[in-house]
């Protein structure tokens, strides 16, 4: 096989479309060469993309499909929300929404959703249509359980952090969701995201602290705050833990892996000394205690609780 003519621009690391390779001077026999493989009609690629970001994979496919925004799965990852994660062995299949009426639409590569979609339900992410967030936590409600639903709906209500996410609104609020769900009623998931749409709450930083939550309560234990300030006695402001339990002074930490990171473990025992200074308790919590329906981690915290005076009978706080 004869090596082939360099192709211009940034075409070479990307899947594009033909019509964008007309547009730069590629020739159709350079298009039919062994080194691109057709990925659709309309649509070439270089042999591997593994390593070209989602934003560029996907757009060949909404530039020559009129009328599609990304969705579902596709959409959470571009919006930087929770979602399930596609196994190496797995074909990659970007998932694309179609209003309902418009004509059936089949491409390798591509799962179709045609459903009734209302213009506000349509957003914008790095240059692409996708469904907005609230609107992309309701179609993931076909596929995902209650308790995935819930950290999906948590990281859309979430106040982020300027400094690291360049961002200063949460992807949407409460509200936003409930309207969204009494707008689609009848809807494929919606039973299950009405009962979701009750366990979310501001504040969660991620889906394991969703979960830790979602397994305390469940165990009986008090609805407990999110990432709320502690003031000591002196005064002083002290740590905001990811659970707490503001009547019992107990806090609760969830660590990731990031924990055992030399900067992270000195900032972990200052967190620990600003806790002992604002006579709160504080729990840590680590992936090996959320085993088995997170079993430890439910006897860690009600045992720091019962020793605060917290007894089955107490009033829970609210949220």
């Amino acid at each position: 096989m004869k090596t082939p003519r360099p192709l211009p621009g940034e075409l070479p690391f990307r899947p594009f479309t033909v019509a964008e390779a007309d547009a730069a001077g590629v020739s159709e026999r350079r298009l039919r060469h062994g080194s691109l493989r057709s990925v659709g009609r309309g649509i070439r690629a270089p042999r591997t993309t593994a390593k070209v970001p989602l934003v560029a994979r996907v757009r060949p496919f909404l530039e020559v499909n009129e009328l599609c925004a990304a969705s579902h799965v596709t959409a959470a990852e571009l919006h930087g929300l929770p979602h399930r994660r596609r196994r190496a062995s797995d074909p990659e299949v970007y998932h694309v929404i179609r209003p309902e009426g418009a004509a059936h639409l089949n491409r390798p590569h591509v799962t179709v959703h045609r459903a009734k979609l209302f213009e506000d339900e349509v957003s914008f992410a790095q240059g692409l249509p996708v469904t907005t967030p609230a609107r992309t936590w309701l179609d993931l409600a076909e596929t995902v359980s209650i308790d995935e639903l819930v950290a999906v709906g948590d990281a859309c209500v979430r106040i982020p952090y300027p400094d690291l996410e360049g961002r200063t609104d949460s992807h949407c609020t409460i509200a936003d969701l409930r309207r969204i769900v009494d707008r689609h009623k009848g809807k494929r998931g919606i039973r299950k995201a009405r009962i979701a749409l009750e366990l979310i709450r501001v504040g969660s930083d991620s889906p394991q602290e969703t979960q830790l939550r979602l397994e305390l309560v469940r165990a009986g234990l008090p609805e407990p705050r999110l990432n709320v300030q502690i003031v000591g006695p002196d005064g002083r402001r002290g740590p905001k833990p990811d659970i707490a339990f503001v009547d019992y002074r107990v806090g609760v930490e969830y660590e990731g892996e990031h924990h055992g990171e030399v900067q992270q473990v000195v900032r972990d025992i200052t967190r620990s000394e600003s806790y002992a200074d604002a006579l709160w308790t504080e729990v840590r919590i680590s992936k090996r205690h959320m085993l088995h329906n997170a079993k430890a981690a439910v006897a860690k915290v009600r045992t720091a609780l019962v020793a605060a005076g917290w007894r089955p009978d107490s009033k829970t706080t609210a949220p």
